[in-house]
């Protein structure tokens, strides 16, 4: 029995560590010219709270700041004191998808809701996550890509079955060779 669990907990090292490598801090994870570039927000709606520092875009949303493209059915932004900016999108799905530093691939996300911390540099995927690298692809119930640690985690819930009992549901990678020249 002891066996049995230390092969299981080297299994999921394993696979742990695989995800990780697909994130690899080898190749930078965003267009670093992108910071610099002028967002541009179009929505059925909009609405402005000053006293709250935030904006709300509503109805087919599409956010573009260089090679950033957000879609989404609601998009809340908000700035903090410190002058960071936060965001949620929302849809059925939300998207984003953006080219890679210095490469000519680009990474994708898609999910129920998609949280950047601009202070942390964290992008948070909710329900039904999928993060796609070039031609690399991580799915979870929920993934979290720390850009500024370059690590990447993915998890995945429990659900319950018709009958009551308990269904684990699992991550999932699929990892591409690379090509050679």
């Amino acid at each position: 029995m002891r066996m049995h669990k230390n092969n299981t907990y080297m299994i999921m090292m394993i696979r742990f560590f695989y995800i990780l490598l697909l994130f690899s801090p080898k190749i930078a994870f965003a267009e670093k010219a992108d910071r610099e570039k002028p967002i541009e927000i179009e929505s059925d709606t909009m609405t402005v709270d000053d006293t709250k520092n935030t904006s709300t875009y509503q109805g087919d949303v599409i956010l573009t700041q260089g090679t950033l493209i957000i879609r989404a059915d609601k998009l809340v932004v908000r700035e903090d004191n410190q002058g960071f900016q936060h965001s949620t999108s929302i849809g059925n799905p939300t998207t984003f998808k953006q080219k890679r530093d210095g490469l000519d691939e680009y990474i994708e996300g898609i999910g129920q809701r998609i949280d950047y911390d601009g202070h942390m540099d964290k992008v948070h995927i909710y329900k039904d996550a999928t993060v796609k690298r070039g031609n690399d692809i991580v799915m979870g119930d929920y993934i979290v890509y720390d850009a500024n640690a370059e690590i990447a985690q993915a998890m995945s819930d429990s659900s319950k079955n018709n009958d009551g009992s308990v269904k684990k549901r699992r991550t999932k990678a699929i990892i591409n060779p690379k090509k050679s020249n």
